[in-house]
């Protein structure tokens, strides 16, 4: 027998009745989380799991407002226990068990029950369940309430009905085990966002977060003025119909921003109904003005949300982000015509109805129609040059998984490093996975962007070679990295090409920014060690901490460049340990503004801004 066939008789050998195993419910959650929650994560990002195990249990609740039952949701979050009280009907106390614990079970199966919800498939607070170390839901009906606990998933006690002065409702509280998250902490800056978006689709609701509230009058008005960056152009177009809610406006930035949200679930991936929606705006603009615009003149500026509610909806995976519905109800009406029909009644109607605004939109439309045309000489080369650098692969080092064509964990680990010079660069390429980590190379300080046209981007060629790196040249659609890391050294020059770099996005593609697409690597400043340990410090505190340690008389080496740094070392800084910032705008960050006063001129405000906020490290300027 060769080893061939060896090893095929060992495959054999191991693939028994003994060997096909039925998982508890509990346990395959438990095993496989990726399926029902997507990624882990530690809670410095806002899709981490721990966020959706609050979502998936607020959904619930959420619902319940949805049928009219309970104005208020309050919600508490101390030392990792989460709670949430609704006051809603209540879930049946005999079904409370049954409810936590048995896949596939739930009132949402019954239309009658639950006519327009997002949980579908009596799945989500099962999995909050089992991912959580304690858990346990009490429900409170008509005088008499129920309370279930767990851990892991496995029963601990289960009370019998009994009589309650609490009001009708349903409480869940639940501590994400760490067992699966390891060390997290939940942010506030990754839960309001979540809470205001839940308010702006459900006006009248009010959410009480830590004793925080939340609340809307206008709905998606509302949601569009708390995101709006720049400078509003016309009055927010505010729609409604019988199932389906849009705002829409246009601003002084480049490209398009969509907020779009599905039974209140918030479709950040988008889906048939965004789809339909952004041609149908389109359309509509363009038939009324009855002139030969393109649809991207139209769209260019334009921030705009939608909300729909859909019967039965079709999600493209448990999280939810993406609709795949192409109906509005089972054996009904298609979304895009739904949409259509909506849009070519109400806008078309509003637009007759707004002379101030149809005037401006037409300005705004012909305005991005010339500057397109201006730049269509420029367009046809520089994109030429692009395709040519890149087949020649001189600065960008590309991987073979791409965003835009990937799928589940892999998606979301790829990523490109933007970075300066031929030693850093050469360094991460040697340290990267080359399947998800692309590498793109500046040359020297990129140019000051900052109150330029769009025509720069094509005709300044570190600008144009990035920009078809990253294949956003049309729209957001095409692109090929989820994750764009500026690596730039910890100095005054990488300091400075890092807010070039920014004030380009911010600039011209804003949208990469605010989908949480741009971030900042951080790297070591110190490296400790001695003969036993070696300790790597991010911060003058970090550094102190390491020397007491390993102290007597550790080794200490500073780090001035990306390019010091070994491509060995470097590994452990890209890996699984990898240490990002994201960049994220605010409400309060005018984008104008922001680069004004940053990155125009130098006027005596930055000047003293500068002054009062100067570091000396090392007898240089930090």
């Amino acid at each position: 027998m060769n080893e061939t066939e060896r090893e095929l008789q060992i495959l054999q050998d191991n693939y028994q009745e003994e060997n096909i195993v039925t998982l508890e419910w509990q346990e395959h959650i438990r095993r496989r989380p990726g399926m029902y929650i997507g990624k882990l994560g530690d809670g410095s990002s806002s899709d981490d799991g721990i966020y959706v195990l609050l979502k998936e249990v607020l959904d619930n609740s959420i619902d319940e407002y949805m049928m009219g039952f309970g104005k208020t949701i309050e919600i508490t979050i101390e030392n990792h226990m989460v709670t949430v009280r609704d006051h809603g009907r209540g879930v049946p106390l005999g079904k409370v068990k049954d409810v936590c614990s048995k896949m596939n079970t739930g009132a949402k199966y019954d239309s009658k029950a639950f006519k327009k919800s997002v949980g579908l498939n009596g799945v989500g607070i099962k999995a909050v369940n089992a991912l959580s170390s304690d858990f346990y839901m009490e429900s409170s009906r008509d005088g008499l309430s129920k309370t279930v606990q767990f851990r892991q998933g496995i029963e601990l006690s289960e009370s019998e009905i009994g009589p309650s002065a609490n009001s009708n409702g349903t409480k869940v509280g639940f501590i994400p085990d760490d067992e699966i998250f390891g060390e997290y902490h939940y942010r506030d800056e990754h839960i309001e966002p979540l809470l205001k978006n839940y308010v702006f689709l459900n006006t009248g609701l009010t959410i009480v977060f830590n004793g925080k509230k939340f609340s809307s009058k206008n709905g998606l008005e509302d949601l569009l003025n708390e995101n709006l960056t720049s400078e509003q152009l016309y009055p927010i177009i505010h729609l409604f119909g019988e199932d389906i809610e849009v705002a829409i406006t246009h601003t002084t930035q480049y490209g398009e921003e969509y907020y779009s949200f599905v039974n209140g679930q918030h479709t950040t991936q988008g889906g048939t109904h965004l789809t339909a929606f952004r041609e149908a705006t389109a359309r509509v603009i363009k038939e009324f003005y009855n002139r030969n615009f393109e649809y991207s003149d139209i769209r260019n500026g334009m921030v705009a949300a939608i909300s729909i509610k859909v019967e039965e909806p079709v999600f493209e995976s448990q999280t939810k982000t993406k609709l795949g519905s192409k109906e509005m109800e089972p054996n009904g009406t298609s979304v895009n015509k739904y949409i259509n029909d909506f849009l070519k009644k109400e806008l078309d109607n509003f637009l007759h109805k707004t002379p101030d605004t149809v005037e401006i939109l037409q300005k705004i439309i012909l305005d991005s129609e010339k500057e397109r045309k201006a730049i269509a000489g420029v367009t046809k080369l520089a994109r030429e040059r692009a395709k040519k650098a890149n087949l020649h692969n001189k600065k960008l080092r590309d991987c073979r998984i791409h965003y835009n064509d990937a799928k589940g964990d892999d998606r979301e680990r790829t990523s490109i490093f933007i970075t300066e010079g031929d030693s850093a660069s050469g360094s991460i390429t040697k340290s990267r996975d080359p399947n998800l980590q692309a590498v793109f190379s500046l040359r020297g300080k990129p140019l000051n962007s900052f109150g330029l046209t769009k025509k720069i981007v094509y005709e300044n060629e570190e600008f144009n070679l990035l920009q078809a790196a990253l294949n956003i040249e049309e729209n957001m659609d095409g692109l090929r990295y989820n994750k764009v890391i500026i690596a730039t050294d910890a100095d005054t020059d990488g300091m400075h090409i890092r807010l070039l770099l920014l004030t380009f996005f911010l600039q011209f593609f804003p949208d990469l920014i605010k989908k949480g697409h741009v971030y900042i690597l951080q790297t070591p400043l110190f490296r400790v060690r001695n003969k036993k340990k070696t300790l790597y410090c991010y911060t003058e505190e970090e550094r102190v901490s390491a020397i007491e340690e390993l102290s007597p008389n550790p080794e200490i080496t500073r780090f001035k460049g990306l390019g010091e740094i070994s491509p060995d070392e470097f590994r452990n800084f890209i890996g699984e340990d990898i240490r990002l910032d994201r960049v994220t705008m605010r409400k309060e960050d005018l984008l104008k503004e922001l680069l004004e006063f940053y990155m125009g001129k130098n006027t005596p405000e930055r000047q003293n801004f500068i002054i009062d906020n100067l570091v000396v490290e090392d007898e240089e300027v930090a």
